[in-house]
């Protein structure tokens, strides 16, 4: 989780350097094209090619179409908002997930589910604040970002019965890779050095903040891995603040809590379920 923390942080600074230099689209053509040959190398290296293949190409295509609105709006939001806002609308995903898997993969919408998803939509209240200046487009830009990551990760759930997780970040990088190449050539302009080292920065983070957390959730219980992750809140805060002369406002930290606390609640629900599940079939 040190990994992830670190590794979200930087994604975010590096983000926030390119922004204004760098269009937000060819950002995310040269994060598909780092992770592409990354993930490619460590497909090679394992000796396991057939990772490449699949048979479910419509739901990668349509899994990562999502993911890069996701991501176009995170990034959009890096360059518009304080990070810590950022980073505390994006504690909606869990959230929307919930719904969203209730809606398409036809998962129950238990009390305790509905109490988690309460105290989500609280959160969100106390931070985007409505009816004040704070509410404008670029909260509702971020709040979209996270719907769309809630529906990618509906799709991962939906391709992890036949996938693995290397094929799924292969299709990632590569159906991500032309569609920030052609969104980019509008305004395409040749990085300097400062700028390849911060894309740089982004591609590599980018992979070990999703590997580091997906090795966190095989090592430990998935209760403690939110509760460290929401850690990334006051340490993207903290940045904020020393490099980017960012104010810190403590609704952030009220909004981020009950939404930590809904999440929390589903983790528990999870864990009950899997409970019943291993005394009905303990082989």
């Amino acid at each position: 989780m040190t990994g992830t923390l670190l590794s979200f942080c930087l994604m975010a600074v590096g983000a926030r350097e390119l922004s204004g230099d760098i269009d937000t689209f060819q950002t995310l053509f040269f994060r598909s094209l780092i992770g592409l040959l990354v993930v490619s190398a460590v497909i090679l290296w394992s000796g396991t090619p057939a990772h490449f293949a699949t048979r479910r190409g419509l739901l990668h295509t349509g899994r990562n179409i999502f993911h890069f609105g996701g991501q176009y709006g995170w990034f959009t939001g890096i360059a518009l908002l304080p990070l810590a806002e950022v980073f505390a609308l994006e504690f909606t995903v869990p959230i929307w997930t919930l719904l969203f898997a209730a809606l398409f993969l036809k998962e129950g919408l238990t009390l305790r589910k509905g109490v988690a998803i309460l105290f989500g939509i609280a959160g969100v209240l106390v931070i985007v604040q409505p009816g004040t200046e704070i509410f404008d487009i670029a909260s509702l830009i971020v709040i979209g970002a996270a719907i769309c990551y809630a529906v990618s990760h509906v799709s991962t759930k939906a391709l992890s019965s036949t996938e693995s997780p290397l094929t799924v970040l292969f299709y990632m990088c590569l159906v991500q890779l032309p569609i920030g190449l052609l969104l980019s050539l509008a305004h395409w302009r040749m990085p300097d050095l400062v700028q390849w080292f911060w894309l740089v920065v982004v591609g590599v983070t980018a992979l070990s903040a999703h590997y580091c957390i997906t090795r966190a959730m095989q090592l430990s219980e998935a209760g403690i891995v939110v509760t460290l992750d929401f850690l990334r809140l006051p340490l993207i805060g903290v940045v904020g603040i020393l490099f980017y002369h960012e104010a810190f406002d403590l609704a952030l930290i009220l909004g981020a809590a009950l939404m930590l606390v809904g999440n929390l609640i589903n983790v528990q629900q999870q864990r009950q379920v899997h409970r019943t599940v291993a005394r009905r079939d303990p082989g």
